[in-house]
């Protein structure tokens, strides 16, 4: 029965009731919206209008600290926070004083209470930017930035409604510039770009050109490279910081040059899986690693495995302890934890005993736990003798029952990459105190030595990348897994809709730094806007629908109308849609006079060219296909749920419940009636939109994989 007056409430404030009953599965939001809309009619006494209850729905969406509920409802109720741009401001006001009293007149300045901003207003600072930039409109025509037009008359209005100045931009532009010709549509020429190898070459520095001083800036691939920039050249691994040379080191040297013939940068590059735990490693990560580099465009020289290697690490093993330089250990695991372990006893063991010793390792003659091989060395972070092999009864998923021992990788990474003759091996930072033990192991052997490059992982805030923790929230059932749209897994990214050149774009944007780096996910975003802008074509879908019915409608059936799939590209082609006398909308272009839910509307048509110029543009479809669409925003609600500074209950506690919203059916125009998983398109006005691999034969099922633009309201 509460539900069912939840319902009543919500449908009450103009949500329709498929949005109602979404808001009804998410318990944190429901509940703070169904106080809201409580207060607010104890406060009004009747019902509550759309507008009303469209501030209430969002107010309740964003808050964080629900002890602001109240004052907040008030201020909305009694009209004083009337438009979206008064409660995101009042949303961030409260957010950036959690704990002060509220100064009533200073919250009421910095949310702009009282202030009227009228239409007349609106078309005064259109017309004065316009205005001011008449020459060049007149020059450039619809290829002038419009976003000018728009931010100079937002400052000039700083609490108007950003769409009606939109809306009145279009209008003004319109009546100057007359309808788009032909000329408008083409797509604006591109500044030529410079030659790879020039560009390659620039460094930041001022030239001069013309007689006029020209900054020039880092291009993508020298940002791209950061450190790389550093990067010893083929056979100088000696002049690298740290480096351990010993007698044979040259002669190696020689060697590793005479075999690769010199190749480093511009060179080849292996992907190398060090799959040395049977335990934890399986072959469905490594097909999607597989996948994902492919995705991103990366072909690598050669896919290779440590367990390739297996046969030639055992011997070097072998070699170790015959060299002094390993031995068979029997002490136990927990033993060897903590910062100051005791030595081992057995250290000192004999060479042919620890080599009988480790061939019995190898023959199963020891239980799980009961002896290492352990290598004699301290590390930087003070672990002292390092294990090289340990036994597992697990089968490996590449050699089966070969083996019961297996290496570790503080042993395996720098021998393989010896034996692939590797130039610069690269890892993240917290490798960095394996670098000693690196060089200390090739050196013992008078193997090949190369050099291990570390850099800073690239982060995102309000996200989670390691797999330990992704696995936590797979197993929470907070997603559904790895490739669930909310993550930021390269598999999560490519289902929800990002091109991979974006995300190639973003990294060579930030570039590659020693230190950690963490981005906000709106950067990220702006790139794969750039990407989609060029590549998705447009389409048009509703996803709150209201039923049209054109009661002049002048044709005796439906139209085939000729729509550009690029408007500003006519040479991108067409796609063809219907129109007929009965077509929606959004039911949120439509204000709402009378009470109640209005199921339909009747309205007359003309031509565009008769008449006073339009009011708005709106999208609308016709003879629709039904689809589902997922709606997503951040997966916590803070910057780092990491932090227990500033998530006390662990990033578990700090999911965000309106991180996804499904809108079924939602409907969307045919033109996309045979579109693939992963197809990208612009829906008209409300973002850029892939199609999800659950979509089957006849129910399309869209991923949103970013607004239009950034949302400045998100709190």
């Amino acid at each position: 029965m509460a539900a069912l007056d939840s319902l009543s409430l919500f449908t009450g404030l103009g949500l329709s009731e498929h949005k109602a009953r979404e808001t009804l599965k998410n318990t944190a939001l429901s509940a703070q919206l169904r106080e809201a809309a409580t207060q607010a009619q104890q406060t009004l006494g009747c019902t509550i209008d759309k507008a009303t209850g469209t501030l209430l729905y969002g107010l309740a969406s964003r808050l964080r600290d629900p002890r602001r509920l109240s004052f907040l409802v008030s201020y909305i109720v009694n009209r004083k926070i009337h438009t979206e741009t008064q409660l995101s401001a009042a949303l961030e006001y409260v957010r950036s004083h959690p704990l002060d009293p509220i100064n009533t007149m200073v919250f009421e300045q910095e949310c702009g209470v009282g202030v009227v901003v009228t239409p007349e207003q609106i078309e005064e600072a259109v017309e004065a930017a316009v205005n001011r930039h008449r020459p060049q409109l007149l020059v450039e025509r619809y290829h002038f930035n419009m976003g000018l037009l728009m931010g100079e008359a937002r400052a000039a209005l700083k609490w108007a409604d950003g769409k009606m100045i939109k809306h009145e931009v279009d209008m003004q532009v319109l009546h100057l510039l007359g309808p788009k010709t032909e000329t408008d549509l083409e797509k604006k020429p591109k500044v030529a770009k410079a030659q790879p190898e020039e560009t390659d070459r620039r460094a930041a520095k001022d030239v001069v050109e013309n007689g006029e001083a020209v900054v020039q800036t880092l291009s993508l691939m020298e940002q791209l490279r950061g450190e790389a920039l550093k990067f010893h050249k083929p056979g100088e691994n000696y002049k690298t910081p740290g480096y351990v040379t010993t007698p044979h080191t040259m002669d190696l040297l020689k060697q590793h040059l005479e075999i690769t013939g010199g190749q480093a940068n511009n060179g080849i590059c292996f992907l190398r899986f060090d799959d040395t735990n049977p335990e934890k490693e399986e072959a469905k990560f490594f097909t999607a690693i597989c996948d994902m580099v492919a995705w991103l465009g990366y072909i690598p020289y050669k896919v290779t495995y440590a367990s390739n290697y297996f046969d030639q690490l055992y011997a070097w093993a072998e070699e170790l302890i015959r060299r002094g330089q390993a031995y068979v250990c029997h002490q136990r695991g927990e033993e060897l934890k903590g910062h100051n372990p005791l030595p081992s006893p057995w250290r000192d063991r004999p060479t042919e005993e620890s080599l009988l010793l480790f061939e019995a390792m190898r023959k199963g003659k020891f239980a799980e736990g009961e002896a290492t091989l352990r290598m004699k060395l301290v590390m930087e972070d003070g672990k002292m003798d390092p294990v090289a092999y340990r036994v597992k009864y697990t089968p490996h998923h590449r050699t089966g029952d070969t083996w019961c021992i297996y290496p570790t990788y503080d042993y395996t990474h720098c021998l393989c990459d010896s034996i692939e003759h590797i130039t610069h091996s690269l890892c993240t930072k917290e490798f960095q105190a394996r670098r000693s033990s690196y060089f200390w192991l090739c050196n013992a052997l008078d193997v090949y030595c190369p050099v291990q490059w570390e850099y800073g992982r690239l982060n995102l805030h309000y996200a989670v990348v390691s797999k330990r923790k992704i696995l936590q929230l797979v197993a929470a059932g907070a997603v559904r897994d790895w490739d669930d749209p909310r993550l930021f897994t390269l598999t999560a990214l490519r289902r929800r809709g990002f091109p991979p050149e974006a995300i190639n774009n973003f990294c060579a944007r930030v570039g590659v730094t020693v230190a950690q780096t963490t981005m906000e996910p709106h950067l990220l975003e702006a790139c794969v806007r750039d990407v989609l802008n060029d590549t998705a074509p447009r389409a048009m879908a509703v996803l709150e629908p209201l039923q049209v019915v054109i009661t002049n409608f002048p044709a005796a059936k439906s139209l085939d109308i000729q729509v550009p799939n690029f408007p500003a590209d006519e040479t991108k082609g067409f796609h063809q849609i219907p129109f007929g006398p009965i077509v929606f909308i959004e039911r949120t272009d439509f204000k709402e006079g009378p009470s109640g839910c209005v199921e339909s509307l009747e309205v007359t048509c003309r031509r565009a060219d008769a008449g006073e110029k339009p009011k708005a543009f709106i999208h609308w479809v016709s003879q629709p296909l039904t689809c589902e669409i997922r709606l997503y925003e951040r997966l916590f609600q803070h910057k780092n749920p990491e932090d227990p500074a500033e998530v006390p209950g662990g990033f578990l506690s700090d999911l965000n419940p309106a991180s996804l919203q499904v809108v079924e059916p939602a409907l969307v125009d045919c033109s996309v009636a045979l579109a693939k998983p992963f197809d990208k398109f612009q829906f008209e006005r409300l973002g850029y939109f892939s199609v999800d691999p659950d979509s089957c034969q006849g129910q399309l099922v869209f991923n949103r994989t970013v607004t239009l633009k950034e949302d400045p309201g998100k709190v």
